[in-house]
């Protein structure tokens, strides 16, 4: 498992559990996990982008 995709299970059960709970920080927090996770993706996609037009792939 990436960290990536450990980021975003661990935002899925913050999420779930402040859900659970009532704990709105918890279940916001989780969502804020998520979100990093996505950034993640997103930045880690542009570099392998900008790589392969740098090399010509």
């Amino acid at each position: 498992m990436t960290d990536k995709k450990a980021d975003e299970a661990i935002g899925r059960a913050k999420e779930a559990a402040g859900a659970l709970t009532d704990d709105k920080d918890l279940k916001n927090e989780g969502k804020a996990d998520q979100a990093s996770a996505s950034v993640k993706d997103k930045v880690e996609n542009a570099v392998d982008k900008v790589k392969d037009k740098l090399t010509g792939r």
